[in-house]
């Protein structure tokens, strides 16, 4: 029997409504599309973190190798938790390099949603490419973040058709912007009918009305974006054929269930770098990104290949979980787990079915990119590394 620690991502305890109120969602990107600052803002939004780390400075919590930090880019996928909105945000930062993508791959394994980050310049790229059809493979949902809206060259509608012809797939624009490039200020939230300024960094967003000079372009493609949910739903259409138009909690409600389906995806824009798109980020990520409870209950394999019993996400089920990532550290070996159901405490002896041996839990810990924190438990819902 072998003894080994667990580090958490989430909260200690967990109840069924507590699982409602997570989401486990990883960051996808090209590199260099900005992937890591749209995670340092949300840190800095959230609250999680009280000064903006930059890339270029080498400042960032979760680029903190120091060969992360000397060529400013991600190499090793990195968990940081943060609350939104009474929601538990557990996010994996992932590289977005072709030579680090089995990081992405062991990240997608145990994700319930992800964010896809985009440049608003050069819309899909490569590696936008190789990291969707990761996610397709893995059924994960996911929402996209057209980032760098203050660039010159910006073009929320290119970046768009880019998203549609080369990644098979319906994109859904729930934001018009206010203002290009430079003078990019703000969004029109084409949901709720209501403009989001951010006037000067680090100000939270100003809501006020849609300018009058964007009212009817708002208008037109509010439209546009019911007739292609309304094709996409089929509760949004019976309502869209009776009243020619949906409700704001229909219009939100067919999103949810588009995008968890993975029948289109919603589409955000902003400049992470200016802190301008983020809270509008976080508010789609609690509104239509699935909790555990929203994703099929996991399913193991016997010895002979047949399928085994489900096991729901729920912490008093038994044990059951999956470890997708092993690090070797000067205090002893971490193994990153996503937990699905049961629970797991310090001093337990869980049974690894692919070594096929015994592993005691000697540390619980909460992971924060590569500060951990001991607790004493961990339980379904949550995306764990252990160490022995």
């Amino acid at each position: 029997m072998r003894t080994t620690a667990v580090t958490t991502t989430t909260a200690p305890t967990t109840t069924s409504a507590g699982l409602a109120a997570i989401r486990n969602l990883g960051i996808l990107a090209h590199v260099d599309a900005g992937k890591t600052t749209v995670t340092e803002r949300i840190l800095y939004a959230t609250g999680t973190t009280h000064k903006r780390g930059e890339v270029h400075d080498g400042t960032t919590v979760t680029d903190f190798d120091p060969q992360e930090r000397d060529r400013g880019i991600t190499i090793f996928a990195a968990a940081v938790t943060c609350a939104w909105a009474g929601h538990r945000i557990n996010l994996i930062d992932t590289p977005g390099h072709v030579d680090f993508a089995d990081e992405v791959e062991r990240s997608l394994r145990v994700l319930d949603g992800a964010v896809a980050v985009f440049d608003a310049v050069a819309g899909v790229e490569p590696q936008s490419e190789s990291v969707w059809r990761q996610a397709d493979r893995h059924g994960v949902p996911r929402l996209a973040f057209v980032n760098k809206m203050d660039r010159a060259g910006a073009d929320l509608d290119a970046a768009v058709a880019s998203i549609r012809d080369r990644l098979n797939t319906t994109p859904l624009p729930v934001q018009l912007p206010i203002g290009a490039e430079d003078g990019f200020t703000g969004v029109v939230d084409l949901v709720r009918m209501r403009a989001l300024t951010w006037p000067g960094a680090p100000e939270p967003a100003h809501e006020g009305p849609v300018p009058p000079h964007l009212r009817e372009e708002a208008v037109r493609r509010r439209r546009l974006l019911e007739e292609a949910v309304a094709e996409l739903h089929p509760a949004a259409l019976e309502e869209f054929c009776d009243r020619e138009t949906l409700t704001g909690a229909t219009l939100a409600g067919a999103l949810r269930d588009i995008t968890r389906a993975g029948d289109g995806v919603v589409v955000l824009c902003g400049s992470a770098y200016r802190d301008r798109g983020v809270e509008p980020l976080l508010d789609a990520v609690v509104a239509y990104l699935p909790s555990p409870l929203d994703v099929p209950a996991v399913r193991g394999t016997h010895d002979d290949g047949t399928e085994g019993e489900e096991r729901p996400a729920d912490p008093a089920a038994p044990l059951a979980a999956l470890a997708f990532k092993v690090n070797a550290t000067p205090t002893g070996r971490l193994t990153y787990v996503r937990v699905y159901s049961g629970t797991i405490e310090k001093g337990d002896t869980v049974w690894d079915a692919r070594a096929r041996r015994s592993e005691r839990i000697a540390r619980i810990l909460r992971v924060r990119a590569d500060r951990h924190d001991p607790l004493e438990r961990a339980e379904a819902g949550t995306s764990s590394p252990w160490s022995a």
